[in-house]
This record gives structure tokens, sequence and C-alpha cells, in this order.
């Protein structure tokens, strides 16, 4: 393909099973929903996980790949699987049984972003809908699928760290049972997508670096831990989400004196966790 559809940074060196990807940063809003939504851009970035590829852009330096999207979440959500149509968004679909994420308009072609605003007037076709998905939602899983594949068969054992950020109100009322909130979500679908003793190693990662933690509550994982999560075969799916009020203005959708601090502490995690992925051929046994 001439142009990209996905961002890959390799590491020079490869040192574990440890794959990190985000696919909610994606920024290239000029030429794919500008000219195209009735939002402003404020509004229209209120469903992008902003800056979260570059919290973790010292993954590659550290010894592990770092896939991530270039396609913005209200364009294409790569947390969806091909045939999650919204028939109040996509033309001639003919309306049937919706899961819940369709009926809110968050389909694999999203239909409103945060809060409930409509990204578009009207409608689009379905050969709009099936052209986002080729050109940016089949490159993006093909590569995700090749480098856990590469991971299994050097390692034993592949590790899909799949980074998100949560607005702050998602976990404004969740308290931990010292009465703090929770900084960060681990998601695992309680259990189905990853070892739990791989995730108990996480979430002490998490935990050492300073943050408080919760697990699957309110976000458990959805398409790509569902998809990638195999532990019986020593493939680990987990989903983190990280409070967006620790490192930017929600508002603006700016950094704030919180990113740099933020960064430096996962840049621990990260090397924490690319160390859970070096041998860990003793977790498909749980």
């Amino acid at each position: 393909m001439s142009e990209a559809t996905f961002v890959l940074e390799m590491p020079r060196i490869r040192r574990s099973g440890v794959v990190f990807a985000s696919p909610h940063s994606g920024d290239r809003y000029d030429d794919l929903l500008f000219p195209k939504t009735i939002l402003e851009t404020p509004q229209i970035r209120s469903s992008e996980d902003a800056f979260v590829h570059q919290l973790f852009d010292c993954v590659p330096e550290l010894g592990a790949p770092f896939l991530r999207a270039i396609a913005p979440r209200a364009y294409l959500d790569l947390n969806r699987a091909t045939d999650e149509l919204d028939p109040a968004l996509i033309a001639g679909l003919p309306k049937r049984g919706q899961n819940p994420r369709i009926a809110s308009g968050l389909g694999v072609i999203p239909r409103v972003v945060a809060g409930g605003r409509a990204i578009y007037r009207g409608k689009l076709s379905m050969e709009e809908a099936r052209r986002r998905i080729h050109r940016y939602w089949h490159p993006y899983h093909a590569q995700l699928r090749r480098l856990m594949e590469a991971a299994s068969r050097e390692y034993g054992v592949a590790i899909l760290i799949d980074c998100h950020s949560m607005p702050h109100e998602a976990v404004s009322e969740t308290r931990l049972a010292n009465g703090k909130k929770p900084d960060i979500v681990l998601g695992d679908r309680f259990g189905a997508s990853a070892s739990g003793h791989l995730v108990d190693q996480i979430e002490a990662a998490f935990v050492r670096a300073g943050l408080t933690v919760v697990r699957n509550a309110p976000f458990a994982g959805a398409y790509i831990t569902q998809t990638y999560g195999r532990p019986s075969r020593n493939q680990h799916a987990i989903q983190i989400e990280i409070d967006r009020a620790l490192y930017m203005n929600e508002a603006k959708v700016e950094p704030h004196e919180g990113f740099a601090p933020l960064q430096a502490v996962l840049r621990t995690v990260a090397s924490d966790l690319i160390e859970l992925g070096r041998d860990c051929s003793d977790l498909a046994a749980e």
C-alpha cells in the first residue's frame, strides 16, 4: 500500500513476547473526518485516546514492538468486529437484533462520540463503511496477528498490552477499599482473556509505580481482548485504561503538567511488563 494505514515501531532487539498496541490514539482527522463531520475539533476528538501512543513511546527502545492506529476512533473503531454495523448510520442496512455497543452508536463505524453527540448529519453508504474497514481495519489486525504469532514462535508466549485512556468521569464514582479512585483499569474479560497469575503481575507493576488499580469495572475489554486472548494457548490480552485526568486537559485535548511525570512512570511499568514476556511458558498450565 502506498499510504500508511497504521504505524509499527519495532525494537532493534526484541526482548520478549510482549506486544504493545494503541488502537484508539489515531489522530488523522484532516481529510478523513473533517470534511464529513458536523462536530468541532474538541468534540470529535473526545472519543480519541489522545496522546496514549506518546505515553508509551519508550516501548521499542525497551525491546517490544508498538503498533498504533492512524485513523481516529470516531472514523473507524478497531476494537469492534467488522459486522458490528449500525443500521441507524449505514444506509440500507436491515434492522435486526443489536448488541448494546451498536445500539448506543458505538459500532465499528461510530455514529456518536462521547456524550452521545452525533458525528454526521444523515447516513453513510454501505460502500463507504466497507471502504473504511478494508482500508484500515484489515491491515491493522493482520499486522497485530503477525506480531502475536511471531511472539508465540520465538518466546512460547504472546502477551498483548492494549493501551487505552478513559474519561475521568468514567471512574469518578469508583473507589478502592482505601477510598482512593483508580488511576488504571485492567480489563481481562473477567479472566477469560489472560492468565490470572499474569494479570496479578501486571497489576503489581502498576501498584509498585504508585498507581491505583481496579479490574474489569467499568471496562473489561471488547473485541481485541476477546479475539487475541487465548490463555489455554499461552496467548494473553490485557486492556489497560488510564485516567485521562492524570496527563491531559480533557476539554481542550491538550497535555498538562502531569504528562511528563506519568510518561516517566509508565516507562518503568512498560519495562516490567516486557520482562514478564521473557519466559512465561508456565502460564498456559494454569
